[in-house]
C-alpha cells in the first residue's frame, strides 16, 4: 500500500483550512453592507417622516372640525406652507421641540457617522474633531431651543443631546454598530456594554414612544398651530370683524380661516392678540 508523503497531508489540511475560512470570509457581511445597513437607520428615521407627514394633517382637521374645513384650510394655506403647522405646533409645544430636538440630533449624528463622516482613531487630533463633532450640534440645537421657548428648555435639550451622540459613540466602541457588530471574538469591557444597551433603550423609548405620543397630544389640544387674529372681513357688501387663523400673507391683509363663518376669507386690518384656543381638547370633549 502507497504511503502518503507528509508534504501532500499538509498540503491537503492547508487547503481545508483555507476553503473554511474562506467560507467565513463569505458569510461575514462586507463593510460596503454594514455600512448600507447603518445607513438604512433604523425607528427614529421611520418616526420621523411619519410625524412630518401624518401630525400636521391631524392637527388641521382635528383643531378645525375635519372634513371639508381640513380640506378648505390646506388649500388655503398652500402645500409650501405645510411645514407651517408643523413648526407652529413645536413652537407652541415646550415639550415636543425639546424631544424632536433630541431624537433629530442624534438620527443625523448616526447616519454621518454610518458615512464617515466621524473621525476614527486615538490620535489628538483624531480625538479633537470627534468631541467638536459630537458637541457642535447639541449645542446648536439648545442654541435653538433657548431662543424660542426658553434657557432652561433649551439647557435641558442641549445636554439630552449631547448625552444621546455619545451613546452612538459607545456604541460603535462596543460592536452595537459598524464592523465589529459581526466579529464574534471582539469582547467590549461590561460597563460599556451597559452603557450602550442603556443608550438605546433610552434613544428607542424617545423615538417610538414619547415623540409620537407628545405629538399626538399637540394635534389633539384644540389650540391653533399659527396665530389668531382679529380682522375686518368683507363679506358682500358688509364688512364685519372677525376671528381669523392665519394661514398665509397676502397683500396687506391675510389668508385665514374665519372662525364664524367657517370658511377661508381675506382679512384686513388684523390686530393680534387673539387667544389660539379654537375647540376643547379632545380629552375633555
Amino acid at each position: 500500500m502507497p504511503k502518503q508523503s507528509p508534504g501532500g497531508n499538509q498540503e491537503h489540511e492547508d487547503g481545508r483550512a483555507g476553503r473554511t475560512l474562506h467560507a467565513r470570509e463569505a458569510e461575514r457581511p462586507s463593510r460596503h453592507e454594514i455600512t448600507e445597513a447603518d445607513r438604512k437607520g433604523g425607528p427614529g428615521h421611520t418616526v420621523l417622516l411619519a410625524l412630518a407627514l401624518a401630525i400636521p394633517a391631524v392637527k388641521v382637521a382635528y383643531t378645525l372640525g375635519g372634513g371639508g374645513a381640513a380640506t378648505d384650510a390646506l388649500m388655503g394655506m398652500g402645500p409650501g406652507n405645510w411645514w407651517d403647522v408643523l413648526l407652529g405646533m413645536v413652537l407652541t409645544t415646550p415639550l415636543l421641540a425639546c424631544v424632536l430636538g433630541v431624537v433629530a440630533s442624534r438620527v443625523v449624528f448616526a447616519l454621518f457617522a454610518a458615512r464617515g463622516a466621524v473621525p476614527r482613531g486615538d490620535d489628538p487630533a483624531a480625538r479633537l474633531r470627534r468631541a467638536g463633532l459630537t458637541v457642535l450640534n447639541p449645542v446648536a440645537t439648545g442654541v435653538v431651543v433657548t431662543c424660542f421657548i426658553g434657557p432652561w428648555w433649551g439647557l435641558g435639550t442641549a445636554v439630552a443631546a449631547y448625552l444621546l451622540r455619545r451613546g452612538v459613540v459607545i456604541e460603535y466602541r462596543t460592536g452595537r454598530r459598524g464592523r465589529r457588530h459581526h466579529d464574534p471574538h471582539f469582547a467590549p469591557p461590561g460597563w460599556q456594554r451597559r452603557l450602550a444597551t442603556g443608550e438605546q433603550v433610552v434613544a428607542l423609548t424617545l423615538s417610538v414612544v414619547v415623540l409620537p405620543l407628545l405629538g399626538v397630544v399637540s394635534a389633539l389640544d384644540g389650540q391653533a398651530w399659527t396665530s389668531v387674529l382679529r380682522c375686518e372681513v368683507t363679506d358682500g357688501t358688509r364688512t364685519r370683524p372677525a376671528r381669523l387663523i392665519e394661514l398665509q400673507r397676502q397683500g396687506n391683509g391675510v389668508v385665514g380661516w374665519n372662525l364664524d363663518q367657517g370658511q377661508v376669507s381675506n382679512g384686513v386690518g388684523c390686530t393680534g392678540g387673539e387667544s389660539r384656543t379654537v375647540r376643547a381638547p379632545w380629552w375633555r370633549a
